[in-house]
């Protein structure tokens, strides 16, 4: 982890971002070599995940819903992104097929999808959540879903009535310890007294992990879970004691007496967007980063469950966290859990510094470092 987090902080300081334009390549043998597009994907979980997977796998169905039969898609579910081997095999299987663009949807798959697109030079790559890119065939996408887990700690924060929230997440790295960040700084933003306790599971989908994580903070007082993992597990035992929920992903509709509401992500407008420039010819290098304002991200509808005061903080925040994105969850002033002020009153964390934190902000109980 700690090698991963030391290669991030360099690449990152190099690439900079780039949210909906970048180097433009045309490729005449891919995207002229046949009437239709065909388009690869590659899921960490089953498609029907109730989460991260199905997200993804919806947002592919209306970027096909959209484009018609100009694309042909090929989706393979449940590759593990801890098995290189594999990662690279399914790759392989997706290109054999014919596939000449390819998403792989999982952090743990960019090894592979790197050595890939040296492999093959005539397909297009793009990685979910990542940082490697080249400059001709690969590129990466995610977007600022911190802005929505934002809003969603504003939800919890005044939903509580012990002022402990638990978090369950997946991996101690910085696109999990920035959802933790921006969720805490949320729900300080209306409970200053608010804390957040934090519980690794170290694994994106693990049903039984992620459900004994969310009991243990249960149990330990916690009154409104949060999570970044790929099922709804946490949802559930939430549920079951007692407590409310924040989701992640998808809107949750099978926990009825905790559910009060979720980030979600809409992916069919980046993939119905990346799409269209390869049928187009039309391929661009690009970090992509899109937010709330872009349409990638939002906010789930609250729940009956929400409070009339919560309702209107969130919709007096949601304004400004739509246009000014990310840069309004992380402006100052910020302090660390040590106490070190992180961004001072007036500036705001920069994109490569989001991409590389492994800091905790002050009101967060747990170590970032797992």
């Amino acid at each position: 982890m700690k090698r991963i987090l030391a290669m991030l902080m360099s690449v990152v300081m190099l690439t900079g971002v780039i949210a909906f334009a970048g180097c433009s390549k045309e490729k005449d043998d891919t995207s002229t070599t046949s009437d239709v597009l065909k388009v690869g994907v590659l899921y960490i979980s089953p498609k029907t995940d109730g989460g991260y997977s199905q997200a993804h796998a919806e947002g592919i169905a209306q970027a096909k819903d959209a484009l018609g039969d100009k694309i042909e898609v090929i989706e393979i579910e449940s590759i593990s992104d801890t098995d290189t081997e594999l990662t690279a095999s399914s790759i392989d299987s997706l290109v054999s097929q014919g596939c000449t663009l390819i998403f792989t949807t999982s952090y743990g798959y960019m090894e592979a999808t790197a050595a890939a697109a040296e492999k093959y030079p005539d397909v297009y790559f793009c990685h979910c959540s990542g940082y490697t890119m080249n400059d001709t065939n690969m590129d990466v996408y995610f977007g600022q879903i911190e802005s929505a887990r934002y809003l969603a700690g504003i939800v919890a924060g005044l939903m509580t009535e012990t002022d402990k929230l638990g978090y369950v997440a997946a991996y101690p790295i910085p696109e999990c310890i920035r959802g933790i960040n921006a969720y805490t700084l949320g729900a300080q933003s209306v409970n200053p007294d608010v804390t957040v306790t934090v519980v690794w599971t170290n694994t994106w989908f693990d049903l039984n992990a992620e459900k004994a994580a969310a009991e243990s903070l249960l149990a330990d007082g916690v009154d409104v879970m949060a999570q970044h993992q790929d099922s709804p597990a946490a949802i559930n035992a939430a549920e079951e004691a007692g407590a409310y929920a924040i989701g992640y992903d998808l809107a949750y509709a099978d926990a009825a007496d905790a559910y009060l509401t979720a980030p979600l992500w809409n992916w069919g407008t980046y993939y119905t967007y990346k799409i269209q420039q390869v049928v187009d010819g039309d391929w661009k290098i690009e970090n992509y980063w899109g937010g709330m304002k872009e349409g990638v991200v939002t906010l789930d509808t609250l729940s009956s469950l929400v409070s009339d005061e919560a309702v209107a903080a969130v919709e007096a925040a949601t304004p400004d966290v739509t246009e000014n994105g990310n840069a309004y969850v992380f402006s100052g002033p910020i302090t660390d859990q040590d106490g070190t002020v992180r961004v001072e009153e007036g500036d705001s964390l920069s994109y490569a510094d989001q991409m590389s934190m492994d800091w905790f902000v002050a009101g967060v109980i747990g170590n970032p470092a797992g």
